[in-house]
């Protein structure tokens, strides 16, 4: 299906490794100018020399990285059509045994980049009227299930998502979300854990995934590049769950 993405220019955060870099390899394989930036130099490097993307190194929890890096891609390619919130982390234990720092961290990695990042880019946007910001939460955003200060960055990004796509649909920006479920890839916290306990894994994934396997990052990559174009003209405000029937959410 040819998704109308060529020459499109998408800058994709966290985009060195594992989801991130499964998106901007799809976006490149529509014909999109793809740009990607992460924290560490020599994995972005060598996953934009992979891809064929543009790496800008950045650390995106402080503010001055993130102006740097939209002003370098509009300098090089003069605007930015597509934003992916990406880049994220999580940290921290139990609520009880967790600093509050910790859930302060949280959101300086999971939030406040998107926020920053979607705000500027809009400025860009709406001089064209049009444009797409896709934030990546997790379905544990809207459950419990993973670290909670994680869940608290992206339960608050979900929010974000449908907030900010109200605001921007009357300029012809579109804003959605996808929340993954459980992705196994090599440089993933399940691979790590697949290689400390495969028998606890498998239990987990029998018990709690009903296709009966982990996704894969050009799974989500799919309903990115899907929810960027114009085929999903109609879909705003949405943060699509692509679990495998993982969330025991059911909306």
């Amino acid at each position: 299906m040819d998704l109308g993405l060529q020459n499109k220019i998408v800058l994709v955060t966290g985009g060195s490794k594992g989801i991130g870099r499964a998106i901007a390899k799809a976006f490149h394989d529509e014909g999109a100018n793809v740009v990607v930036t992460a924290r560490g130099k020599e994995e972005l490097d060598e996953a934009a020399h992979e891809i064929g993307a543009f790496a800008i190194p950045a650390d995106l929890t402080k503010p001055d990285e993130r102006a740097g890096v939209v002003r370098q891609v509009v300098e090089k390619f003069g605007t930015i059509d597509i934003l992916i919130n990406n880049v994220g982390g999580s940290n921290g234990g139990a609520i009880l045994d967790t600093d509050v720092r910790l859930f302060e961290v949280a959101m300086d990695m999971n939030l406040y980049p998107a926020i920053d990042l979607s705000k500027q880019v809009v400025s860009l946007m709406k001089d064209k009227g049009t444009g797409n910001i896709i934030n990546i939460s997790s379905i544990y955003g809207r459950e419990a299930g993973g670290k909670p200060t994680y869940n608290a960055a992206k339960a608050a990004l979900i929010s974000f998502t449908k907030a900010l796509a109200d605001e921007a649909i009357p300029y012809g920006i579109r804003v959605n979300g996808v929340a993954p479920g459980s992705i196994l890839h090599p440089t993933g916290n399940w691979q790590k854990r697949l290689e400390e306990n495969p028998d606890k894994i498998k239990q987990f994934v029998e018990s709690e995934i009903p296709a009966g396997r982990f996704g894969t990052v050009e799974e989500i990559a799919n309903v990115v590049v899907f929810l960027a174009s114009e085929k999903a003209s109609w879909v705003v405000g949405a943060t699509l769950n692509v679990d495998g029937g993982q969330s025991r959410s059911n909306f």
